[in-house]
């Protein structure tokens, strides 16, 4: 892949950085670096209004195909838009899951009627959506889903109806919607007799309980259905064929959305070095060091995750994931260094910096999306040809699918 910009690619560029300086001013400019890594719940609304002027201007799912109201932007052109919009600090999108997940998604296996009815409301930032995957026993093994649906009626006009728990639900006290995977075949084990269904939350048969975490925000959240009803069309694939899209949305997770993420990781780098240098670290040379190698490896990040979206196969995604997780937290792990005791304590009554809620959120980056350990059985399994492991283990079922 041609990783240089060309003339188009720079005429874009400056399309992009103009409207952004027209733009995200007045009333919009203090919205500036809100969002992020623990930070989710910062000014949600108005960030919610921002991107619906995005969506006015054409600047939401630009990589999607014009057909379905996107841009068709290249690879490169993603990653020029991303480049831009983390250069003018600009707020944290709120419709990463609808726009870079489930309409992906929803164009390789959705029918052209959800296309209708779905694509444009995301396009328009007009309906939020959630991801119901994981459960208290279904996590890193996701096939052990039980949240159970069940067939009211006839495929044509009757309904599912949804029983189960959902837990760690991104943002699903703010979305009107989630994309839930439900066994829908009744002694069905693993990953056979799974559905992936398109579920209302503003209903009664839905309660939504936030999780308070220890950065002080309260995205995560346990979601149950009970008796919950979507229509029968809105089961997305085959139903019982849930498994294989479930693990498509994965790999857009961990695709073409990875690149808004480490542009967002420059981002957090620089002002983590902009910290040193205020406070003085940056003149002790260990510190010096350290910066300098996360910022060599995020620039061959960056250079790896637009080869690796241009070309298939090989487990590429699944050494991004191990990378990019990896790295993210040691950031997390330096800026606390560089703050030194000031990280240790928190304001009163628990007032948390920008770097403390990176620190801490951060963690988690090794687990969700697929941890390290399933990643790693991928490759050596999938990739490398090695023995499977024993029977049983959580990250080889996952690993296995």
């Amino acid at each position: 892949m041609d990783l240089t910009y060309s003339e188009e690619d720079q005429a874009f560029r400056a399309e992009v950085r103009g409207w952004l300086e027209e733009h995200l001013t007045g009333d919009w400019a203090a919205l500036r670096g809100l969002g992020g890594a623990g930070r989710d719940h910062e000014a949600h609304d108005e960030r919610l209004a921002w991107n619906r002027l995005l969506a006015e201007h054409g600047w939401t799912c630009v990589g999607w195909p014009e057909e379905h109201g996107g841009r068709g932007l290249s690879l490169v052109q993603q990653m020029v838009f991303h480049e831009e919009y983390a250069r003018a600090d600009a707020p944290v999108r709120v419709n990463h899951l609808g726009e870079e997940l489930l309409g992906p998604t929803l164009m390789a296996f959705g029918t052209e009627e959800q296309q209708q009815r779905f694509l444009p409301e995301i396009v328009a930032v007009e309906e939020l959506w959630a991801q119901g995957y994981s459960e208290p026993n279904a996590g890193s093994d996701l096939a052990n889903v039980q949240t159970k649906a069940r067939l009211e009626g006839s495929p044509d006009d009757g309904e599912w109806v949804v029983d189960g728990q959902k837990v760690w639900t991104s943002n699903a006290h703010l979305s009107q919607w989630a994309f839930v995977l439900c066994r829908t075949e009744p002694g069905s084990q693993r990953h056979h007799g799974l559905s992936f269904l398109l579920v209302p939350l503003d209903q009664d048969g839905v309660e939504v309980r936030p999780i308070e975490q220890l950065t002080g925000g309260s995205e995560f959240n346990e979601v149950f259905f009970t008796g919950a009803r979507t229509r029968a069309d809105l089961v997305v694939g085959e139903p019982g064929e849930g498994w294989q899209v479930a693990m498509a949305l994965l790999g857009f997770e961990r695709g073409v959305s990875v690149l808004a993420q480490v542009v967002g990781f420059t981002r957090e780098l620089a002002g983590v070095v902009d910290l040193a240098r205020d406070n003085g670290a940056i003149d002790d040379a260990l510190f010096r060091d350290r910066l300098a190698e996360l910022r060599v490896e995020l620039d061959v990040m960056r250079f790896q995750a637009l080869r690796g979206l241009s070309t298939d196969g090989g487990g590429g995604a699944s050494i991004f994931k191990l990378v990019w997780a990896n790295w993210h937290k040691r950031l997390g792990e330096v800026a606390m260094d560089v703050l030194g005791a000031e990280g240790l304590t928190a304001g009163a009554p628990y007032e948390l910096d920008r770097w403390q809620r990176l620190f801490l959120f951060s963690r988690s980056d090794t687990i969700y999306g697929g941890s390290d350990e399933v990643q790693r059985n991928i490759l050596a399994e999938r990739v490398l040809g090695l023995p499977r492991e024993p029977k049983g283990t959580p990250a080889t079922r996952e690993a296995r699918g």
